[in-house]
């Protein structure tokens, strides 16, 4: 299946450990099995989180669980430009605002209407409105900082009826590969930020640009990204970006129940490299994991 291509895009925020281990290997194993293309890509736009060693250790790990992979890799942070090229098609679309609001200000407003705000998938949901225009001048020549925000109302108003008929492909990680189509949400999100004052991008819009310039057919992550796939949907639709297919995964967690993170250095492959343990031995880990029920493997989305 020569047509198959999936990724595995970690951000050097920190070491990898055990639950990245399992989503590259889904994915590299994936690849493998399908006779298709497996690619990394380094997501570093948060310059201030982003370090090289960090970087530089997702090599190693990789390299040592056996990955191979094409070059060159993308790193995000040399194609800012791309990301605003896409940003300006929203804008002159008119399905994004700027947002003067602080995270502060932001959270303040939720806070004073909480019955107005429900839960989504990235916390409390902001619904928010262009300003007036002669303010927004005065505010941006006074150079206030601010966001650009997705409208999900001027979103609905531009795409009518194919809004709600927004849907992804949903595949099975095992074969098969059973599909189904999974009505998207996009408004779960509300107004979400689509390009950072300090970044010029976002996750969402920078990772949906890059699967589609690489050609990514399987987008294959975490079930803490299932919803985001309706977000992204959204956005490739309105940027007119061929659609992939989507697998996702379930996340390890501890004895505690809650999954892994980067500060959990007990289980990062470099300390367990180091004590010894082999690529084999990783893979019979996250077997385990599974096997004892470990994992978390639904949202509420």
């Amino acid at each position: 299946m020569a047509d198959f291509v999936t990724r595995f895009a970690p951000s050097p925020t920190g070491g990898l450990h055990l639950g990245h281990a399992h989503a590259a290997l889904c994915a590299f194993d994936a690849a493998k099995a399908a006779g298709g293309r497996f690619l990394l890509r380094i997501e570093d736009i948060d310059a201030g989180r982003c370090k090289p060693e960090y970087e530089d250790a997702i090599y190693e790990d990789l390299e040592w669980l056996g990955l191979e992979w094409e070059q060159p890799v993308r790193r995000q942070s040399r194609h800012f430009d791309d990301y605003g090229s896409a940003l300006e098609r929203l804008i002159a679309a008119g399905v994004v605002y700027r947002c003067f609001r602080t995270r502060k200000d932001v959270m303040a407003e939720i806070a004073s209407a909480p019955h107005l705000a429900p839960q989504g998938p990235e916390g409390p949901v902001f619904t928010g409105a262009p300003l007036p225009p002669s303010k927004e001048r005065r505010l941006i020549g006074e150079g206030r900082p601010f966001a650009w925000r997705m409208s999900m109302a001027a979103c609905r108003e531009l795409m009518a009826e194919r809004f709600d008929a927004l849907s992804w492909q949903e595949e099975s990680l095992t074969p098969p590969h059973a599909s189904q189509r999974i009505s998207a949400r996009p408004d779960l999100f509300g107004d979400t930020v689509i390009a950072r004052k300090d970044a010029g991008t976002s996750y969402h819009l920078a990772a949906v640009h890059d699967d589609a310039l690489q050609g990514i057919t399987h987008v294959i992550r975490g079930v803490d990204l299932r919803p985001a796939a309706g977000l992204h949907r959204l956005l490739q639709t309105l940027l007119e970006y061929r659609e992939p297919a989507y697998r996702h995964h379930v996340l390890l967690t501890g004895p505690d129940g809650k999954r892994y993170a980067k500060r959990d250095q007990s289980v990062t492959l470099r300390h367990l490299r180091e004590s010894g343990h082999t690529p084999d031995d990783i893979r019979a880990l996250i077997e385990a994991h599974i096997a004892r029920g470990d994992i978390m493997e639904a949202d509420r989305y």
